[in-house]
């Protein structure tokens, strides 16, 4: 699985990001596909999965600030970001769901207060 997170950054509290994940179509359209997150010290976590049929799953700490979405034409998934908060901030990775052993190098969002 090849798969590429882009689009972090350091942002403030309040302000929207928007993070990519591109890889082949194979899989990012004939899989259910995840962005997780990992904080320093803390486990990875599951932050939001889409499946084939569109079907969506957001953690609490994000619902409602958060919304996936994958475009077929480009074999790409999104996560789009909004009012972050610092406790967003995280090394986050896309990887199909259930997650494969290939989490690639992930993309850092930083969030100030």
């Amino acid at each position: 699985v090849q798969l590429q997170a882009s689009g972090g950054g350091m942002v403030q509290a309040g302000e929207s990001l928007r993070l990519s994940c591109a890889g082949r179509a194979i899989t990012v359209i004939g899989n259910a596909m995840a962005w997780y997150r990992q904080a320093p010290g803390k486990e990875r976590e599951l932050v939001a999965r889409i499946r084939s049929g569109g079907t969506t799953y957001y953690a609490d700490s994000v619902k409602g600030r958060f919304t996936i979405s994958r475009d077929a034409f480009k074999n790409t998934m999104y996560l789009q970001m909004n009012t972050l908060k610092p406790e967003d901030t995280a090394a986050y990775y896309c990887n199909i769901y259930p997650p494969s052993s290939n989490w690639g190098r992930g993309t850092q969002v930083t969030v100030s207060s």
